[in-house]
């Protein structure tokens, strides 16, 4: 089994998913992590005269990424569980490595997000066509570059169509790549790399949202996932009403990088 389990009881198992695992997929054949812990949970309970184990599913993380989630094992922990994530006490925290230096060392993103159903991606778009899409980042560290990418003169570098005219990207900032540690308001479809890359500072190893240079030191620096790592998770248990915290160190080569993390 690929998913690892950090913690579990009767009502909640928590969780880490390594980067390239599915959380849940329909495609026939394709691991996932929900098919895993189902599985798991049948075993678990071999010889039991029970139904079929159950398993609420409280949020994901897309495929590429990797980190922390938590999983109900009851319909109330579930419904209760949900109810946090909708009010905001259920807190998760990210780690980030992008590519380029951010213009200050903590910022609010505050964007609108509509998902395009032609790419499947996420896209900003005006206040009236999207959903509200709210992250604060603060910086932890930064390493040079080296290599190609680094040794690419002004014309190898092109503005990604999506980047914030104030935030443009200049030869400078994109010698660099940058951890940073980023809290989500609100968990819209890809918010993290949708909102990154259109400030200008792409996530390394993200081929969906990354440009020609954040893909060039991805290649470099040998990333093959996106550079995001869900590394913390807050709650309160949905029985005991206990506050519980859960932190895992990013497994991604990438973070090594920095001795902060």
């Amino acid at each position: 089994m690929k998913t690892k389990i950090i913690y579990e009881d009767q009502h909640i198992l928590v969780c880490y998913k390594p980067a390239g695992l599915a959380t849940q997929t329909a495609r026939v054949g394709q691991q996932d992590m929900v098919s895993e812990l189902k599985n798991y949970l049948a075993r678990s309970a071999a010889g039991k005269k029970s139904a079929q184990p159950y398993l609420g599913i409280i949020h994901r993380l897309d495929q590429p990424v990797e980190g922390l989630l938590v999983f109900a094992k009851d319909s109330a922990s579930a419904a209760k569980l949900t109810a946090q994530l909708s009010q905001g006490t259920l807190n998760k925290q990210y780690y980030a490595v992008v590519c380029g230096k951010p213009q200050v060392k903590s910022a609010e993103l505050v964007d609108y997000l509509a998902k395009d159903e032609a790419s499947g991606s996420a896209v900003v778009v005006a206040q009236s066509e999207g959903k509200k899409a709210v992250l604060q980042y603060h910086v932890l560290g930064q390493a040079p570059v080296s290599g190609q990418a680094a040794a690419s003169g002004e014309d190898g570098l092109k503005q990604d169509a999506g980047c914030r005219a104030s935030d443009s990207p200049d030869l400078s900032t994109m010698r660099a790549i940058t951890v940073l540690d980023i809290h989500i308001d609100t968990g819209r479809f890809h918010q993290i790399r949708a909102q990154m890359a259109h400030t200008g500072l792409p996530l390394l190893g993200d081929s969906r949202y990354g440009n020609e240079i954040s893909a060039q030191i991805s290649r470099d620096l040998q990333v093959r996932n996106v550079a995001l790592c869900a590394y913390k998770i807050v709650l309160k248990h949905p029985v005991t009403g206990k506050q519980m915290e859960f932190t895992i160190k990013p497994e991604g080569k990438i973070f090594s990088k920095f001795s902060i993390i």
